[in-house]
């Protein structure tokens, strides 16, 4: 709990992927990558209840053993690609209401980014609270500047992507920063089908080695790198 209120935890992890297949229950280090998120939740002092939602009976039982629960089954309907995170978010909560089971904030934590840590899930739930529990949505600096980004168009001519001169030192350029996809933090009383966890008002600053989404092989080999740099297990 966090200022009296009871949060849970919730992991999305759909059995199908295209690019990496099993990719929830990937090994990497000899730990399947569900695990360390599943670890770090646990470890965080605010989280009353760890949740997988899954529609995999090989995840359920990889996150049964790694310390989860796994009270229910997600349905097929919200395990395509075309389902959306928030409506599988809506389907555990009203499955554990049903169960007697109500929370008032949950956090959102997908398992495909193994290196945010309990200090940055409970960093994100305190500044949570201290926006007066406004969504938030965790970020991490961009490392190239969206200034000196360009599209084609219409005509294949090259406009900016923002607006604004690019005519700066890049030492002088403003910081940007993008919605990494580890943390996503709501009131529960507050979500609906039309929410978008995306565009959560407030943002909490992760570290870039922390905040690595595993897509690929290639982020892989990026996440193998940093559990050794950060000497994580």
């Amino acid at each position: 709990m966090i200022n009296g209120k009871k949060v849970l935890a919730l992991i999305p992890a759909r059995g199908g992927s295209k690019g990496i297949p099993n990719k929830n229950i990937l090994e990497i280090n000899r730990k399947p990558l569900i695990a360390y998120t599943i670890h770090e939740a646990l470890s965080c002092d605010y989280i009353d209840a760890v949740v997988v939602s899954t529609d995999s009976e090989a995840i359920a039982k990889v996150a049964t053993k790694a310390g989860a629960e796994v009270p229910f089954m997600r349905p097929e309907e919200l395990a395509g690609d075309k389902a959306k995170s928030i409506d599988s978010v809506l389907h555990a909560i009203t499955m554990l209401k049903n169960m007697g089971r109500e929370y008032d904030y949950v956090v959102l934590l997908q398992a495909t980014s193994p290196l945010r840590n309990a200090s940055d899930i409970a960093g994100a739930l305190k500044t949570f609270v201290k926006n007066e529990e406004k969504g938030l949505a965790s970020v991490s600096e961009v490392l190239e500047s969206p200034i000196l980004m360009r599209k084609f168009d219409e005509k294949g001519k090259l406009v900016n992507l923002i607006e604004g001169s690019s005519t700066m030192r890049r030492q002088d350029m403003p910081t940007f920063y993008k919605v990494n996809g580890a943390i996503y933090i709501n009131k529960v009383e507050e979500l609906t089908k039309d929410t978008s966890l995306n565009d959560n008002e407030v943002g909490y600053i992760m570290d870039r080695t922390h905040s690595v989404d595993v897509d690929d092989y290639e982020d892989i080999a990026v996440v193998n790198y940093y559990l050794g740099a950060l000497g994580r297990k």
